[in-house]
């Protein structure tokens, strides 16, 4: 059984306030910090609904579906165009379901990028699995160059038994894209050819479940 972080804290005003204030606290504090570091925060504190992990487990699929929505958007001084392909999708809770992302470098510069993901409303967030994607993981467009990124998620079934995530009938997946430096040319040799291999097996995911 999952736990979301503010479930010990009674329903009602007080709840809310201290929602509320803690994320105005600790989104200032952590503004110094890297995407690496914010990443290992949510994981360990379930801030800024910080998703799971899909287990090997077996998982039932259920009948009951919840709709994903998807949102993007860029670090200031990101020159990259970022956006969902599709805005919505309506899954089985507990089915993998695959999601698309694209990307457009329009400069005349290589231009590296990281991601930082979060998701809304809180309390779901840890129901929310996601099995492959692009978050922390540097990306480098060459100019002018435009790619597709893979998200494969599942919304655990565990999310029907909890006393606040159940009564959660969408579920937002946002990404944020901040500009990094640029990696060695080796480096970028090597994350393109991981990229081209993630790309292919999701694509043989994608045509094999239709």
């Amino acid at each position: 059984m999952r736990l979301n972080p503010f479930r010990f804290i009674p329903e009602g005003p007080n709840r809310t306030l201290v929602q509320t204030v803690s994320v105005v606290l600790l989104m200032g504090g952590l503004a110094w910090a890297s995407v690496p570091f914010y990443d290992w925060f949510c994981r360990v504190t379930g801030f800024g609904g910080a998703t799971g992990t899909a287990s090997a487990e077996q998982i039932e699929i259920l009948d009951r579906t919840i709709t994903v929505r998807f949102d993007a958007s860029r670090d200031r001084g990101m020159p990259w165009t970022f956006k969902p392909v599709q805005r919505e999708m309506e899954v089985r809770i507990g089915e993998s379901a695959l999601a698309f992302y694209e990307a457009h470098n329009p400069t005349d510069r290589p231009v590296a990028g990281q991601a930082a993901y979060n998701v809304t409303p809180y309390e779901a967030g840890g129901f929310f699995d996601k099995i492959e994607c692009f978050c922390f993981t540097e990306q480098v467009l060459q100019p002018g160059e435009t790619v597709r990124m893979p998200v494969s998620f599942m919304v655990h079934p565990d999310i029907v038994d909890d006393r606040d995530a159940k009564y959660v009938h969408t579920i937002t997946l946002g990404y944020t894209f901040y500009e990094i430096d640029l990696p060695s040319n080796d480096e970028q040799a090597a994350l393109r050819a991981d990229e081209q291999a993630a790309l292919q097996a999701d694509e043989q995911a994608a045509l094999a479940a239709d």
